[in-house]
């Protein structure tokens, strides 16, 4: 009997056309990243690069056009380029294979500056906002910390062979690994790290966060793959705090207990200090029981009175929001579908898709504020579908505005604004739980 060939989903590409273009959406974009495109006209001359028809400008349209339209090939790419202004750019006859090698050597450290300048601009942007309800764990987080990050990392698919660049690459051949660390507030990434060997564990970015908040001494989630005494120290030592969860196997030594209940314990514990040369950590172990499952989390916040014992236990619960991040990128917005096997290539899809994942949060978080609902309700993957829905509407006189069209009563079975399936509890700010 035969077996069925090995099938990889992120490998099906149901798509045969692009999506339509909209003027709105386009000019959208426009707005946005034209005067951040001219600011790197010199690193651009910098690196020797010659003005030519595929330079920065179309080439960031292009890659835009890409994941905006769900273009499904770059073949498909080159037609539409000859036929259609794209974004900002005129319509313009290239060769498919001019155009395949570009995306092989083009510098990727481009589009990660063009990311980088437009993340202030979109963080602007969301302070302007004030009706969109903050959860309340953040806005108690908030009062002792700045920023509130999400760190993770994240193993890139298996390159996909069909295109020219990869028939020699070996079946299977995973393209690599990310360090992402998100803002738990604005949703938007803060920093992005690549390496090749996909897989690195996750504590093999430790160096590189650890230069990151040494400025900036935010509160960090993240799970138990930056289990590392050693790092846990560091982070303290720079000021910074965080949360994780505690290993199953771990010995700790109790100190104190602060409150037991029923429903939660809170402690101060010594961890570490073991002959393999562990720092010993003095951490708080809050311990809450959900159902008949207890979790337990490490904190290096002592104090219960800036972080209470369910308020912890609320902020760990929001780390998931860096997965749906990944799930967005990799699965929504093709990331888990490279284009190329060159490593540049990769880094170029890397910090495209990035950016555009940053401006779908913007128009996500301006629709959440229209209507007066947490960002949290709001599903960036029926938003994104549902620019399909706005480009018709607007074909046909029916709508102007996309956040106004999104929070339109009529359009809610568009299932932008997620329903909730209870009503939400409310959140227990005692530090001393009775």
């Amino acid at each position: 009997m035969k077996t069925k060939k090995p099938r990889n989903p992120d490998h099906v590409r149901p798509r045969r056309q692009p999506g339509p273009s909209d003027e709105v959406i386009a000019g959208q974009l426009a707005d946005l990243l034209t005067p951040l495109l001219h600011n790197q006209m010199s690193l651009y001359r910098q690196l020797d690069l010659r003005s030519r028809i595929l330079g920065l400008p179309l080439m960031v349209a292009a890659v835009l056009t890409l994941l905006w339209r769900q273009v499904p090939s770059v073949h498909e790419l080159t037609r539409l380029l000859a036929r259609e202004d794209l974004l900002w750019c005129r319509a313009v006859r290239v060769s498919q294979q001019a155009l395949s090698k570009r995306f092989l050597v083009f510098p990727a450290e481009l589009f990660e500056r063009v990311l980088k300048d437009l993340l202030p601009l979109l963080r602007e942007r969301w302070q302007a906002r004030p009706k969109r309800p903050v959860p309340l764990a953040v806005k108690v987080a908030q009062q002792s910390f700045k920023h509130i990050w999400i760190v993770d990392g994240s193993t890139l698919e298996a390159l996909f062979r069909k295109l020219d660049s990869l028939q020699d690459v070996p079946l299977g051949q995973l393209a690599g690994k990310i360090g992402t660390v998100i803002d738990l507030v604005t949703r938007f990434p803060v920093e992005i790290w690549y390496r090749e060997g996909a897989k690195d564990h996750d504590t093999n970015f430790m160096t590189e966060i650890v230069a990151l908040i040494k400025t900036s001494q935010p509160l960090l989630l993240f799970d138990r793959g930056f289990y590392d005494f050693s790092f846990f120290a560091q982070v303290i030592d720079t000021g910074a705090h965080f949360i994780t969860r505690l290993k199953s196997n771990a010995s700790f030594r109790v100190e104190r207990v602060l409150s037991h209940t029923t429903e939660v314990i809170d402690s101060l514990i010594v961890l570490g200090g073991g002959p393999n040369g562990q720092p010993l950590l003095h951490l708080r172990l809050v311990q809450v029981k959900v159902g008949r499952v207890w979790y337990g989390y490490l904190t290096s916040v002592l104090d219960p009175a800036v972080l209470p014992p369910y308020v912890v236990a609320d902020l760990y619960r929001r780390r998931w929001r860096i997965e749906e991040a990944f799930n967005t990128t990799k699965r929504l917005l093709g990331l888990a579908y490279l284009w190329t096997g060159s490593i540049n290539g990769v880094l170029l899809q890397v910090w495209a898709t990035w950016l555009f994942y940053a401006v779908l949060v913007d128009l996500g978080d301006a629709v959440a504020d229209e209507m007066g609902v947490p960002f949290d309700r709001i599903s960036l993957e029926m938003l994104y579908r549902g620019l399909y829905h706005f480009t018709q509407a607007r074909a046909k006189g029916k709508a102007t505005d996309p956040v106004k069209y999104f929070a339109d009563p009529e359009n809610q079975d568009l299932g932008v604004v997620k329903v909730l399936r209870k009503p939400p509890t409310k959140l227990d700010l005692s530090p001393y739980p009775i």
